[in-house]
């Protein structure tokens, strides 16, 4: 059982890595070719606008909270396909 929970920790973790780094790229080009504009490096920096920091915030947010859900299914899919069964911690039995 420990052996399970570290390599889906591995597994789940590699895959968020990758997905996130993918959606980073996605984002940032998203907003080049939207605003013409490189994306902010610091939203915090207060010469950017309120509304550059909030937009920014907002997108790569969004863009970074599915790419992980995304990124966390198909990683829980895989498993099931490689082990036969859910996860530890998805699976029925496994009490939180």
């Amino acid at each position: 059982m420990a052996g399970s929970k570290l390599g889906w920790t591995v597994v789940r973790g590699l895959s968020t890595f990758a997905a996130v780094a993918v959606t980073k790229k996605v984002v940032d080009t998203g907003w080049r070719w939207i605003t013409g504009n490189e994306p902010p490096a610091d939203p915090d920096d207060p010469d950017l606008t309120w509304r550059e920091a909030v937009t920014w915030a907002v997108a790569s947010g969004v863009g970074v909270a599915v790419a992980r859900l995304l990124a966390g299914r198909q990683a829980a899919r895989m498993w099931r396909k490689w082990t036969g069964e859910l996860p530890p911690g998805l699976r029925p039995d496994d009490s939180a």
